[in-house]
């Protein structure tokens, strides 16, 4: 079983990533990358896809109506929201829309692919069934979907930690650098820069470099704007 992906994401090269990253999952290929949501819909109109990775702030549409559209159009495909939203009425309201999967940005490769993997065992438990499953069938298909990666952010980092700086360059549209940053969350400058640079490893954050006084430049760390 191949699982036909559609990554939906406004910024090229965040849908690059993405794209990147579901090639690198076993069992998954990449039916297409789209950028609006209307050209989402035409894809799945005229291609064979099995799931959608959603972006949720598109540049026509939210998320939610992208999904709303799905639906309404009679299409079946299966959706994982990939997004920074995290406000709870977005949540309820798009697990009634088909949602299996909710990943929130900023994630490392081991948390998406942990998603798929469960998507795929999920997959694997319902489609071994032609037309009726057990209970304990369902049951387990829907564990498969609960589970959560044991390995969300590289090791000696924490999850708090990467969400406060996630925090503080999203509030702060100039960009920050390592200092600031450490300065404004008690945390040592190279520890700062370590989580700037890991976010800009995942191209969540632009890096440029900034030169002062001294004639050393310093690196200036900006969240992107995408959903």
């Amino acid at each position: 079983m191949t699982v036909r992906t559609l990554v939906v994401e406004d910024d090229p090269v965040i849908a690059a990533a993405h794209a990147e990253f579901v090639s690198r999952v076993d069992g998954f290929s990449v039916a297409g990358i789209v950028h609006r949501g209307s050209e989402a819909w035409d894809f799945v109109a005229t291609h064979e896809v099995d799931l959608v990775l959603l972006d949720f702030y598109l540049p026509d549409m939210t998320g939610l109506d992208v999904c709303r559209g799905l639906r309404s159009r009679g299409y079946l495909v299966d959706i994982i929201a990939v997004t920074s939203a995290r406000d709870v009425r977005v949540v309820r309201s798009v697990v009634a829309y088909g949602v299996v999967q909710y990943l929130l940005k900023p994630f490392t490769f081991a948390a998406f692919k942990d998603k798929l993997q469960r998507y795929a065992d999920f997959r694997t438990h319902l489609d071994g069934h032609d037309l009726e499953a057990a209970q304990q069938d369902v049951d387990r298909a829907l564990d498969a979907l609960r589970g959560t990666a044991s390995a969300a952010v590289p090791k000696g980092m924490s999850e708090s930690t990467l969400t406060a700086v996630v925090d503080v360059l999203r509030a702060t549209p100039a960009g920050v650098t390592a200092h600031q940053l450490s300065e404004q969350l008690g945390m040592a400058r190279v520890t700062a820069r370590r989580y700037l640079e890991h976010l800009a490893g995942a191209s969540l954050v632009d890096r440029e470099p900034r030169y002062g006084r001294t004639g050393r430049p310093e690196n200036v760390y900006r969240w992107r704007r995408h959903g």
